[in-house]
């Protein structure tokens, strides 16, 4: 496939990375329903891992076989699919480049509650080549104890990940010495993709912030320049700005499971503000079959049009 215009564009942001990683960045801009676009929809399913089976999967308990995932990527037309390592080594050598996979790297779960939020190293580079990945996937936890921890280990292995030419997926989840709103305050989650840029990140998760300011630093600086944060389109659009002024691949998470058109109203808040695509796991396996594959056509079409 030609690369389209767009496509070249968004690789030339990346200009220090061997033709390794940009072809693999390649690959997952042109694949699927928005190959072409510059735009992504990623199926990830971590969830298991994360939050337990019964939560993530007895919604759809198609979702317990890890073959229903992978199919679900590929006949709704993702640009890739991200899961950890039992997953992903439960269907590689099925898929054989069918779609492009994402192995995430690390993971965390919800059997103990800790005061500084880390996730355990779960693969390595090693898996992900093995595994015939297109990228790495880790998660960092901006605003806990631990994050220098895992910013010091996130940078080991994107220069790991970069010799073995594949680029990262960041997952960004502000958590740890804030509110729960904080959470996903416009200037957290903005700073969060501000950092996930400066540890050289080349795909950003994070999620669709509030209206809402945490830092009273910050609030400052909103009030004095009047940055909007009223919609969700202002709220993206400072987001985007705060990622190298929109020259690094930001993409959203769906967040908790909502009703779809809560849910499309969101995306195309976040499609208006200049985000770059949805990651989005529960809000699409946890739905029957034809739904879920209905909901990311959907989704797809907001990011096409």
């Amino acid at each position: 496939m030609a690369y389209s215009d767009r496509v070249k564009q968004i690789l030339s942001w990346y200009p220090s990375d061997t033709p390794g990683v940009l072809t693999n960045l390649a690959r997952m801009l042109n694949t699927g329903t928005l190959a072409g676009t510059g735009n992504m929809v990623i199926l990830p399913v971590d969830q298991g891992f994360e939050h337990g089976p019964a939560r993530s999967f007895q919604p759809n308990p198609a979702g317990y076989d890890p073959d229903y995932h992978a199919q679900l990527a590929i006949d709704s037309g993702c640009n890739a699919y991200a899961a950890p390592l039992g997953f992903l080594e439960a269907v590689a050598g099925k898929l054989k480049g069918e779609i492009p996979l994402i192995l995430k790297l690390n993971n965390s779960d919800t059997l103990a509650k800790v005061e500084n939020p880390m996730s355990a190293l779960t693969g390595t580079v090693k898996d992900a080549v093995r595994l015939g990945c297109v990228a790495i996937g880790y998660t960092i936890y901006p605003g806990s104890g631990a994050r220098n921890q895992q910013y010091q280990d996130l940078r080991d292995l994107i220069a790991e990940a970069k010799d073995a030419g594949l680029p990262t997926v960041l997952w960004a989840y502000p958590r740890g010495n804030m509110s729960k709103d904080g959470e996903t305050a416009v200037d957290v989650v903005a700073y969060a993709a501000q950092i996930s840029a400066q540890l050289g990140a080349h795909v950003i998760k994070v999620k669709p912030p509030k209206d809402f300011v945490e830092q009273a630093e910050a609030k400052k600086v909103f009030e004095k320049y009047a940055i909007p944060t009223k919609t969700m389109a202002d709220r993206i659009r400072h987001v985007m700005q705060s990622a190298f002024n929109g020259k690094r691949i930001v993409i959203f998470s769906g967040g908790e499971t909502k009703d779809t058109p809560a849910l499309l109203e969101e995306i195309r808040g976040i499609r208006e503000g200049g985000g770059m695509g949805a990651i989005m796991g529960r809000n699409a396996f946890q739905r029957p079959r034809a739904e879920s594959l209905q909901l990311l056509k959907d989704v797809m079409s907001i990011y096409k049009a």
